[in-house]
């Protein structure tokens, strides 16, 4: 469905062309996050996306119209003139610059990550009028992004003390099952695309979809044939040995398949059914039986049925002493985990001797959903004006007592120091490369970042983490 993107803003936003003082050439804005960091704390990515979704729609005289109509009832004013000369001199896309950190680039709190100025200096009041757009373009995939880095980061110790492969399991750690968990098909895509920067493992094929669409790759994540309670219930209670026997019958040709195994009673399944009756099937069937403990205590009940597991398809000693079930058998824990519940369970499990690689996790609502703007503090300010003269100059609040940091003023740039990333003002760039890149100039995507450059980048702001 097309959006009028004239509309994607907030109300108020319509009545900006008439504030800005006469001789008005241009206003420079600034994307950050609120607040002061020691170490990278937050990942960009997302901005990509919006700008070959939204941005590369032209405006067309429909949209001038419905706006119009809408700002008149709505109680607001409306720049006719000015939206109509974006129609007839740029062809209706925006004439606005925007300059951007690198997508996958870890940052500090307060490092400007997105700058935005108008092009044509008849419409200074552009840049202000796609602040909203821009601002939640970035805000959300660049919070998920940095909740799965978060995940990522605290997932890694485990894996590097009891596995021998750390780097290869690492990206399989953590499925996304938040597809149904969102607001809306727009959300789980944006989402999901933000947790495949750090993960491939992905049930949501809105994610997939969009990842593929906007950043260069063909496959971002992979997936298993995996049972329901339906599919299983749908047996009765006195089928359920032959539900799972189905399961290792039909999908065990695939490299691995999960099978809820709570329906009626978890501790029968996991000790009776999969460690006695079928255990040799599954053993002679191939594939990775993946047991899937949907419900119980989320710590508890996970650990239990790794050891569970174990006594009943017995164990081999990894690289580095920890035990691996045998028999291809793994457990996926996936009912409403948090990154707190992770790390129990992983520890718990080594205390016990366990590898981390008998155990993956899936989340949803904590990946996708429970986050907000403030989560990471996001904001978008102007921070300069260009006068009638051609000559920039900085604006901006005051800070309302002396132990408040002042807000950034000026048209800036951002450095590499070291294996960090600072801002600085424009002026005292010199010859230094500015990481605040131009990616989109008037309808023009100027850098089209891969995944796979995006996860580079994201593996290298791990290693330094």
């Amino acid at each position: 469905m097309r959006q009028n993107l004239i509309l994607n803003t907030d109300s108020y936003k319509l009545g900006q062309y008439l504030q800005y003082p006469a001789g008005t050439r241009a206003i420079s804005t600034v994307a950050t996050t609120r607040g002061q960091s020691f170490r990278p704390e937050l990942m960009f990515f997302g901005l990509q996306m919006f700008l070959k979704e939204y941005l590369s729609q032209p405006i067309v005289m429909a949209d001038i119209k419905e706006a119009a109509d809408i700002a008149g009832v709505h109680g607001q004013p409306f720049d006719s003139e000015g939206w109509q000369r974006i129609v007839d001199v740029h062809g209706g896309y925006l004439p606005l610059r925007i300059e951007a950190i690198p997508e996958g680039a870890a940052l500090r709190r307060g490092v400007p990550m997105m700058q935005v100025v108008n092009t044509d200096p008849n419409l200074p009041w552009l840049t202000s009028h796609m602040e909203t757009a821009l601002l939640r373009a970035i805000w959300y995939p660049s919070t998920v992004a940095t909740t799965a880095w978060r995940i990522r980061l605290a997932l890694q110790p485990f894996l590097d003390r009891t596995t021998d492969d750390p780097a290869a399991l690492q990206p399989s750690r953590i499925s996304d099952y938040g597809c149904r968990s969102t607001t809306s098909l727009e959300q789980a895509a944006i989402g999901g695309a933000a947790h495949l920067v750090h993960f491939n493992s992905s049930d949501s094929l809105p994610a997939i979809l969009h990842a593929r669409r906007h950043y260069g790759i063909d496959m971002p994540g992979y997936s298993i044939p995996s049972a329901e309670h339906a599919s299983i219930t749908a047996w009765g209670q006195a089928g359920e040995t032959d539900a799972y026997s189905n399961m290792i019958e039909r999908f065990s040709g695939f490299s691995a398949y999960s099978v809820v195994s709570d329906s009626y009673d978890l501790h029968t399944a996991v000790t009776e059914i999969w460690g006695k009756s079928l255990q040799a099937k599954v053993r002679e069937a191939g594939g990775v039986l993946v047991v899937r403990p949907d419900s119980g205590d989320p710590i508890d009940t996970p650990v239990q049925v790794v050891a569970q597991l174990a006594y009943a398809f017995g164990t081999r000693l990894n690289g580095k002493g920890f035990k691996v079930i045998d028999g291809n058998v793994r457990v996926l824990q996936s009912d409403g985990v948090s990154l707190q519940d992770i790390q129990m369970i992983l520890g718990r499990l080594e205390s016990m001797g366990f590898s981390a690689e008998n155990i993956s996790f899936g989340m949803g609502s904590g990946l996708l959903h429970k986050i907000n703007r403030g989560t990471v503090s996001f904001t978008m300010r102007a921070t300069a004006m260009q006068d009638a003269g051609g000559q920039w100059k900085g604006i901006g609040r005051r800070a309302p007592h002396a132990q408040e940091k002042l807000t950034i003023q000026g048209r800036v740039a951002a450095i590499a120091d070291g294996i960090d990333i600072v801002s600085i003002p424009l002026t005292e760039l010199g010859g230094r490369q500015n990481l605040l890149q131009p990616v989109w100039e008037n309808g023009q995507l100027l850098v089209d970042w891969t995944m796979d450059e995006i996860r580079a980048r994201a593996t290298e702001a791990s290693r330094a983490a």
